[in-house]
């Protein structure tokens, strides 16, 4: 087990968890929401342009009977990126050495996003280290449902060389701190009068120090452009998501314009062993827009599947 040195920022205090570095290969922050008990640990694991705040509203109620921990992805919160890899693959390992060296035991790994792909890789990759796997509004083989527009400008714009850095340059020194959190509020929430608005502070400082990091545009987009890729490798990740063998519930807002519904309904009937539950007008992060609607349906989920798995 990996020795872990107290943050000194402390975001999510509010909401009953502290923060820790510890060093996998470089400085990792992690937040542990306390809990004890059976039942097999839960790792969180954020979505690109993510971080440990996207679980502080749920992450308390589910560390009942089981311990409940959330990391930072490289380039993303308070985890440094760039000049270290922020692929996927550079970010399954970390998840990997999470497990092994922070938590120690097999885990039900809970992920959003591009944090859905991580822990899907890590279930396929190292098998014997999760206990369960819910995705939340992954990132999913691309469908023939046409995108949202907006969408795939940004995203187009991101995987041009040059272009997409002078993008993210703009964006950084244009919008204040604030502005680039409602914007992030727009994009994952259906409605973003949903979001929670203590926590919407919490954002907006933490956005705030994450002004100091170097190179988080440069970390940023060297994510965007590795999930971009693996994403077109639709044959792959569908022969991948078909393999796992552990228990998986998929959870996804029928009003996500980043991940269509349509993907999200084809991947559960090519899975029919999968637990899955389509949430009406929700977006994105249903975590951060309905979250007693997540933690009840997670927390029935565990009792029924793995509630013996950690001992």
């Amino acid at each position: 087990m990996s020795a872990a040195e107290p943050a000194p920022w402390n975001f999510a205090e509010p909401w009953g968890a502290r923060g820790w570095i510890t060093d996998l290969d470089g400085p990792v922050h992690w937040i542990d929401f306390g809990g004890a008990g059976d039942g097999p640990p839960i790792v969180f694991v954020h979505g690109l342009g993510g971080s440990h705040l996207n679980w502080s509203l749920i992450g308390r109620a589910l560390a009942q009977g089981r311990r409940a921990v959330a990391l930072d992805l490289r380039g993303f919160g308070l985890t440094p990126g760039a000049p270290r890899s922020t692929s996927i693959r550079a970010n399954v390992r970390l998840v990997n050495n999470f497990v092994n060296e922070v938590v120690g035991s097999p885990a039900v790994l809970v992920g959003n996003s591009m944090g859905g792909v991580i822990s899907v890789l890590q279930t396929h990759n190292n098998p014997e280290t999760v206990a369960g796997l819910v995705l939340l509004d992954p990132a999913l083989p691309p469908t023939n449902v046409r995108p949202d527009l907006r969408v795939a400008a940004m995203f187009s714009t991101y995987l041009m060389p040059g272009l997409g850095e002078l993008s993210m340059r703009l964006m950084q020194s244009r919008l204040s701190s604030r502005q680039l959190v409602h914007r992030m509020h727009n994009l994952v929430l259906a409605d973003p009068r949903r979001a929670d608005p203590q926590l919407t502070e919490a954002s907006v400082a933490m956005a705030d120090q994450r002004r100091e990091i170097p190179r988080k545009e440069e970390s940023f987009l060297g994510a965007t452009r590795s999930l971009l890729r693996f994403l077109a490798r639709a044959d792959r990740y569908r022969q991948i998501m078909a393999g796992i063998a552990a228990p998986v519930l998929l959870i996804s807002g029928t009003e996500d314009r980043l991940v269509p519904i349509a993907a999200a309904r084809r991947v559960a009937a090519a899975n029919p062993k999968w637990d899955s539950l389509f949430l009406p007008g929700v977006g994105h992060t249903p975590q951060l827009e309905t979250p007693a609607v997540v933690i009840d349906a997670v927390s029935n989920w565990l009792a029924r599947t793995t509630t013996t798995a950690g001992k």
